[in-house]
């Protein structure tokens, strides 16, 4: 069996890094020289083992484990039944997240979160629940595969071209469903 840290990156790959790299520099964790260093490298990484080693050191924006970034490629399943579901702060997106929704309600703030992939397919499956998701300020969205049955659908972003994009499909029945963006006014941005 191959070793993950030897697997060949895409340029999809890459550019998520410059993103990454961008959010630490506008965090203060690295200068702008070392920024443009570590772009030069991560822009001509041709492994993942090459390509992970310009974040290592930077607290909070990569995983220590390597291993569970390369497990969360796998479609992310998220069930409520009569509860409450919230991802907020820094977690890992794969390419696609399945929401399960039943009476419940689902939360996902995407604006710190690790995108591994430029397009982002949200599955929804919900009866009687409700689903809000914030999304990063150059992200843009598709509402158009989401069949309504008595619910409501509010999408504040709208757009195409836009890096990440969101494909939202699937089933709302009694529920409701928002997409928007939202300033951090702590961090000025």
């Amino acid at each position: 069996m191959t070793d993950p840290r030897q697997w060949r990156v895409s340029d999809a790959e890459r550019e998520h890094v410059v993103g990454v790299l961008q959010k630490a520099i506008g965090r203060g964790l690295i200068t702008l020289d070392e920024f443009t260093e570590r772009t030069d490298t991560a822009l001509a990484a041709k492994t993942r083992e090459q390509l992970n080693g310009v974040l290592l050191d930077l607290s909070g924006v990569v995983h220590a484990d390597q291993t569970r970034v390369v497990a969360s490629v796998e479609p992310l399943e998220l069930k409520s039944t009569m509860s409450s579901v919230r991802r907020k702060g820094q977690w890992t997106v794969p390419k696609t997240v399945v929401v399960r929704n039943r009476m419940g309600s689902t939360e996902l703030d995407f604006r710190e979160a690790s995108i591994l992939s430029p397009v982002v397919e949200v599955e929804l499956d919900v009866l009687a629940g409700s689903v809000k998701l914030v999304l990063p300020d150059d992200a843009t969205v598709s509402t158009e595969g989401v069949d309504l049955a008595a619910s409501s659908l509010k999408d504040k972003v709208g757009g195409t071209g836009g890096r990440p994009h969101f494909v939202l499909r699937g089933h709302v029945t009694a529920g409701s469903v928002e997409v928007k963006r939202k300033k951090n006014w702590l961090r000025g941005v």
